[in-house]
């Protein structure tokens, strides 16, 4: 106990001997933080933040009495959740309701701070068995291993994230690698006693140094419910905090004028995502490894119908710059439209979806493919259950003549790509080259596009476009 005791002040000691502002629950992690911040002499002053109705308040501050702790409180009511929520989701790029809530939580004490150090608790659960399914593990410190990688790769993350837009630093001593190692090799059972008590090391060491034993040994109260916060969001989001959570995540929808694009932003509305913008990249090159290239230009059209703004981007259509000219679209979508993802239709294509996915890692943006991988004769069959109207727009394989193109495609149709496909390997929804789409009409649009004008070309018997010359919205 001795040299967990050590080794924690060794962490504190590593923190800058500044002020500092100390995210308080009045749990047992940030209750030992705050003792040895007072027995090392740091300036410090403790934060609590919760709704009217959270525990944390009322114990946070009974402890800070007792403890003679400085100690800063806030109320947070629902209107003020949700204006954070706006900034919250999109920061975190996450619509998980535990990830928000307890991001919420770091993020609303950490802007009360005044200090620019911030100290957190997290950790101690990890190296000390804090968590329930801890009691029932087989082999605890395995167990807490694997949680702690969680931990660097995610909650570090996030509160790194989360301090970095506020102008701080966060520092979390129970993180602190020396104490991770030591506290990594101690038997399970001085973690966890026979009756279930958690962290139970840490709980002794506190009553050790006469912390009254109601504080010390007071039970685990996860972040999103010590504050309230997640009661709040459950009762805005009426159950359906995931699906509510979504409409602050704003998303571009790579769009083409195709079958997959259209699609694809209908699923992803569906999921309850914020669309808030159309991303056109127009290439130059007509056979274009990366983009549709036929009537693109009735982008302009299908944008009104489904009232989005519309971002054009021109590209040459040479390999390296058209991923070049995605890049700038993202990028100016990222700034004009405040988007946190792109939604493409891609649907077996790794050509396509690793590059559009690379260019969303560099730009700090989540990619959302919901078609990937949909069994492609049921996938036309959906489309066409769920009203799509589709005409191809060009075709390129054996198997197909003029007379599909400018056609509205029926389930007739789909059962003749079937055929051809295990005939001669025709991929059933195009995705190959095989045929281009366009979408007239569908659930998503408020009016459909009616052809005045067109005409078709041919290269060969089973090569050729249908160029839309003239169209309007009916």
């Amino acid at each position: 106990m001795k040299q967990v005791e050590q080794l924690l002040e060794n962490a504190i000691k590593k923190i800058p001997k500044k002020k500092v502002g100390l995210l308080f629950s009045g749990g047992i992690d940030s209750l030992a933080i705050a003792f040895y911040l007072k027995k090392l002499n740091y300036n410090f002053t403790c934060y609590t933040i919760g709704t009217e109705t959270s525990k944390d308040i009322e114990k946070a501050k009974e402890i800070a009495k007792a403890l003679k702790l400085k100690h800063k409180v806030k109320i947070i009511s629902p209107k003020e959740i949700q204006k954070h929520l706006e900034k919250i989701v999109p920061l975190l790029k996450t619509t998980s309701p535990v990830d928000v809530s307890v991001g919420l939580t770091t993020y609303l004490a950490s802007k009360l701070a005044k200090e620019k150090i911030i100290i957190s608790g997290l950790g101690a659960d990890e190296i000390f068995g804090g968590y329930s399914r801890h009691k029932d593990s087989k082999n605890l410190n395995k167990d807490l291993k694997q949680g702690l990688d969680r931990v660097y790769n995610g909650d570090l993350v996030r509160d790194t994230k989360i301090a970095k837009t506020l102008g701080k630093e966060i520092f979390a001593p129970f993180l602190d690698k020396d104490l991770v190692s030591y506290a990594l090799k101690i038997p399970a059972k001085e973690k966890i006693s026979p009756k279930g008590v958690n962290k139970l090391i840490l709980r002794e060491l506190l009553i050790s140094n006469k912390i009254p034993k109601e504080f010390a040994l007071r039970p685990k109260k996860a972040a999103q419910y010590g504050t309230g916060f997640d009661k709040v969001i459950t009762k805005l989001a009426k159950g359906k905090k995931e699906k509510y959570l979504k409409k602050y995540f704003k998303v571009a929808s790579l769009y083409s004028s195709g079958k997959d694009s259209t699609y694809a932003l209908q699923l992803i509305k569906e999921e309850g995502y914020n669309v808030n913008c159309l991303v056109t990249i127009k290439s130059k090159n007509k056979d274009s490894y990366m983009y549709h290239t036929p009537n693109i230009d009735l982008v302009s059209l299908q944008a009104k119908a489904l009232e989005l703004p519309l971002l054009i981007q021109k590209t040459s259509g040479i390999k390296e710059d058209e991923l070049k000219d995605l890049e700038k679209a993202l990028n100016k979508a990222k700034k004009n439209f405040k988007i946190s993802g792109v939604v493409t239709g891609a649907l077996f294509s790794e050509y396509q979806a690793s590059r559009i996915k690379k260019i969303c890692k560099k730009l700090d943006l989540v990619c959302f493919n919901p078609l990937w991988h949909k069994d492609q004769p049921n996938y036309m069959k959906e489309l066409l259950d769920n009203n799509y109207k589709i005409i191809f727009s060009s075709i390129a394989v054996d198997g197909l003549d003029e007379s599909w193109l400018g056609k509205e495609i029926t389930s007739e149709d789909v059962d003749k790509l079937i055929k051809l496909h295990y005939k001669n390997g025709l991929n059933v929804a195009g995705e190959g080259g095989e045929f281009e789409s366009l979408v007239l009409d569908c659930p998503l649009f408020k009016k459909k596009i009616k052809i005045k004008e067109s005409k078709t070309e041919m290269e060969n018997s089973y090569t050729g476009k249908y160029t839309i010359e003239k169209a309007k919205l009916i």
